[in-house]
C-alpha cells in the first residue's frame, strides 16, 4: 500500500519546494489542501487529479486518503510550512498511524519571521491561535475562553511566537493584554504575507499601540516583555506585600497560616481552586502563582473587602484568578468543578458550603477551612461526620517577636484550627 505523504508548502509555491516533493505533487491522485496552497500548484497538478479542500472538515480527511491508499492511489497533503509544528501532521499521524505518513517538513513561517527580524529562535514558545474566531478577551473571561492559554504562556515566557487567524488577530492579542493592564508591559512585532509581493514586517512597538490595528494576513507575532523580568515568588509573600483592611485583627490570612492552608489544598500546575470569603485575596492569590496553568476563582460577600482584593489582583497582574462579589453558596453552580477549595469564611452558610464543596470536588480534591472559633470548628466537624468525610484537624498557634526594652518578647497571634477534608470514596 502506498503512503500518504504530508508536505510543508510556503507561498512562494515552487520555489519553495525541494525537486522530490515537486514530483510528489505532481503524481498525486488526491491532493488534499486549502484553496490558497493548491492555488499555488495549479499549473503541476495532474488532469485526474482528485482535489479535496480542507475546509470541509477535518474528520472526513482521514476517510479521503484511508479510500484512496486502498485503491492504490498516491495521497498527497499540502500543509504550511513545518507540517508537524501546530500543524496537520500530527492529527493524520493519529488517525492513519505513524507507517502509514510521510512528513516532508518545510521553513516553519515563525523562522521565517524571526530571520526577518534577526531575532535567535530557540528560546521561544510557540503558540497557535489559527482556527476557529474565540472572541474577545473580557475582564470576566476565565479558563474556558480559547485565549486563556496564550495569555498564560505569555505571562511564563521571555519569547513567544504566535500563529495567528482572521479573526484571532494580532490586535485581540494586543486588546486582551490592554484588558488585563499589559498592554504597555510587551511589545509585539508583526511579519504580515511572507513570501508574498505584499510581504511587510513591522518592529516591535508597545502592545497596547497595536490594538486597533489590522493587518494583511497570513500574519505571524513575536511577542516579548518590554523590560527584563525577574521571576516572581510563587509562595510566602509577606502580609505586608498585600492591600488589606485592617481592623483590629486585620482581615488577611496570616503568612504562617496562610502557608499550612497552600500545603493541605494539594496545588497542581493545572489546579482549579475555589477561594471561599476570600478576604484580601492572599490564599487564592497565592495559590494563583502556583497554580500557573490553573484557575482561582474567588467570592466575597464584603464590598470593601471586594474592593481590595481588586487592587491586590491588578498589584500582582494576576490573569488566572477571577472574584466574585457576592455571598456564597449563591453562584457557585457556575464555577466548574474544582480540584481544591478554601473555606476563608463562611458568612454563615457553613454546612451548605461543605455540601456542595464534598459534592463538586474531583477525586482526590481537598477541601480546606480555617477557622478561629470553636463553635465554628464543631459545626464543620460534625457536618463532615454527618456526610462520612474524611477529615483531619490541626491546630497552629504562631508568635512573633517583639520588643521589651532592650530585649525581645514572643507575642501569640490568635490560634488557628485548620480543617482538611475528602470527600468519602464508596
Amino acid at each position: 500500500m502506498p503512503d500518504c505523504h504530508i508536505i510543508g508548502v510556503l507561498d512562494n509555491g515552487i520555489d519553495g519546494l525541494t525537486p522530490p516533493a515537486l514530483v510528489l505533487i505532481r503524481n498525486a491522485d488526491l491532493l488534499v489542501g486549502n484553496s490558497r496552497t493548491t492555488a499555488l500548484f495549479a499549473s503541476e497538478i495532474k488532469a485526474d487529479c482528485s482535489i479535496r479542500d480542507l475546509s470541509e472538515g477535518f474528520r472526513k480527511i482521514p476517510v479521503w486518503i484511508g479510500d484512496a491508499l486502498i485503491k492504490g492511489q498516491q495521497a498527497v497533503v499540502l500543509a504550511t510550512g513545518d507540517p508537524l509544528c501546530h500543524g496537520i501532521a500530527r492529527f493524520l499521524i493519529s488517525k492513519l498511524g505513524h507507517d502509514q505518513c510521510i512528513v516532508i517538513p518545510n521553513i516553519s513561517l515563525i523562522q521565517q519571521a524571526f530571520a526577518r527580524l534577526g531575532i535567535p529562535w530557540q528560546d521561544a514558545k510557540i503558540c497557535s491561535i489559527h482556527g476557529k474566531d474565540v472572541g474577545e478577551w473580557r475582564s470576566d473571561a476565565g479558563p474556558d475562553h480559547g485565549l486563556y492559554p496564550l495569555l498564560q504562556q505569555i505571562r511564563k515566557q521571555q519569547l513567544v511566537a504566535i500563529f495567528t487567524g482572521p479573526a484571532n488577530s494580532p490586535g485581540r492579542i494586543a486588546r486582551m493584554l490592554d484588558t488585563v493592564s499589559l498592554g504597555d508591559k510587551y511589545e509585539m512585532a508583526v511579519a504580515e504575507q511572507l513570501l508574498l509581493p505584499g510581504e511587510q514586517v513591522n518592529e516591535f512597538i508597545p502592545a497596547s499601540e497595536l490594538k486597533n490595528l489590522q493587518f494583511e494576513e497570513p500574519n505571524i507575532v513575536i511577542l516579548r516583555p518590554r523590560d527584563s523580568q525577574s521571576s516572581p515568588l510563587l509562595f510566602g509573600l509577606t502580609d505586608e506585600s498585600y492591600h488589606q483592611r485592617k481592623p483590629d485583627r486585620g482581615l488577611i490570612t496570616k503568612r504562617e497560616i496562610r502557608a499550612v492552608s497552600l500545603a493541605r489544598l494539594q496545588l497542581r500546575q493545572d489546579s482549579i481552586v475555589w477561594d471561599i470569603g476570600a478576604g484580601s485575596g492572599s490564599v487564592g492569590m497565592e495559590a494563583a502563582r502556583l497554580c500557573s496553568d490553573g484557575f482561582v476563582f474567588a467570592i466575597e460577600k464584603n464590598s470593601a473587602d471586594a474592593t481590595i482584593i481588586r487592587r491586590n489582583q491588578q498589584q500582582f497582574r494576576l490573569t488566572n484568578y477571577r472574584l466574585t462579589e457576592g455571598k456564597a453558596p449563591l453562584g457557585l453552580e457556575q464555577w466548574p468543578d474544582p480540584d481544591a477549595i478554601f473555606i476563608g469564611g463562611s458568612g454563615g452558610e457553613l454546612e451548605p458550603l461543605i455540601d456542595i464543596a464534598l459534592d463538586r470536588l474531583s477525586t482526590g480534591g481537598q477541601l480546606v477551612m480555617n477557622f478561629i472559633t470553636l463553635e465554628n470548628m464543631n459545626q464543620a466537624i460534625n457536618r463532615l461526620k454527618a456526610r462520612n468525610a474524611q477529615w483531619e484537624l490541626c491546630q497552629l498557634q504562631v508568635n512573633h517577636n517583639k520588643p521589651i526594652l532592650n530585649m525581645q518578647r514572643l507575642q501569640p497571634e490568635t490560634p488557628v484550627w485548620i480543617i482538611t477534608a475528602q470527600r468519602s470514596i464508596e
